[in-house]
């Protein structure tokens, strides 16, 4: 039985440094659950977020993906804020509600150049997916 890897990253770091990039979702923005290559986010419902026809905006779900997904590279990288996406291609499934949007990410392949995982939305209180992405991302560490 192989024993688990830690995380590369803490909730704490994750959130600092996406405050630092100077992201309008930083005050409702949370880290719910963080594994080896794995992160849980919720996004705080707020009505700023609705478009017109009472939804939540796909720019917002895109923004809570890409966040999830490189949460989620971090921790299985410990490659941080030089890394960025290469390719993310979302489905919206289904009309998301008017509550918060829970983000699980997952990387499905580490390696040295290119990661790629996918990231599954839903409404809080509601396992059915809203949205499902997946991505690529070139985990680039400081010089």
């Amino acid at each position: 039985m192989s024993v688990p890897r830690p995380a590369e990253v803490t909730p704490e770091e994750f959130l600092a440094a996406v405050a630092q990039l100077g992201d309008i979702y930083t005050k409702s923005l949370s880290v719910e659950a963080v594994s080896w290559g794995a992160m849980t986010l919720r996004l705080a419902f707020s009505e700023s977020y609705l478009r017109p026809g009472g939804t939540i905006s796909g720019p917002a779900m895109f923004a809570l993906c890409d966040a999830a997904l490189w949460g989620s590279v971090w921790s299985a990288t410990g490659a941080a804020l030089m890394s960025v996406t290469t390719d993310m291609t979302l489905h919206f499934l289904r009309r998301p509600g008017p509550v918060d949007l829970i983000a699980q990410g997952r990387v499905l392949k580490a390696g040295r150049r290119l990661c790629y995982g996918e990231v599954t939305l839903h409404s809080d209180g509601d396992p059915k997916p809203v949205c499902h992405a997946t991505g690529t991302y070139a985990p680039a560490r400081e010089r």
